[in-house]
């Protein structure tokens, strides 16, 4: 019988694919975190109507019904008559209901249509202050591109924070 510093090749080679896998995976959800690239098939009314007025989000940041729901609420968007046309509301709408979120961690239907009443947005942002939100720089909590410096391109790392002092 084997002694427990000895093993056999079989299982050495099986032990060491193993940990690499974990490896893989630890590194690879590691660098998802916090990654939400915007997808290269964003229909051209995507930016010309909804960024606009604010950054386009990546529509892995709410889920099919979130996205439903702020869809179908355009003409009171958030304190604003977002309306399009028809067309225009189906292009996008299917879009984002295409390229919403699979992951688990933001499936949940957006309160009140807002990503900034998410419990992973809250959670994530649960140690700034209420009077950092106010700042010029900053305005809202959904104004991303305010700290996330490459928030345009769906990296929301913690890594690419820059935090307005005014």
């Amino acid at each position: 019988m084997a002694n427990d510093c000895e093993m056999n090749p079989m299982k050495m080679k099986m032990k060491k694919t193993i940990f690499i896998a974990a490896t893989l995976i630890l590194a690879s959800s590691t660098a998802y975190a916090g990654k939400m690239a915007m997808p290269s098939d964003a229909p051209a009314s995507y930016d010309a109507e909804c960024a606009s007025c604010h950054m386009a989000y990546p529509p892995a940041l709410l889920s099919e019904k979130s996205w439903q729901n702020v869809m179908s609420g355009l003409a009171k968007h958030f304190g604003t008559d977002a309306s399009v046309d028809p067309k225009t509301r189906a292009e996008i709408t299917n879009w984002l209901v295409k390229n919403a979120t699979t992951r688990q961690k933001y499936m949940e239907t957006a309160p009140e249509n807002r990503i900034t009443k998410t419990s992973w947005f809250i959670r994530k942002h649960d140690e700034v202050r209420s009077d950092v939100w106010k700042r010029a720089g900053i305005k809202s909590p959904a104004n991303c591109s305010a700290c996330h410096t490459d928030a345009a391109k769906g990296n929301f790392s913690e890594s690419n924070i820059k935090i307005p002092a005014k």
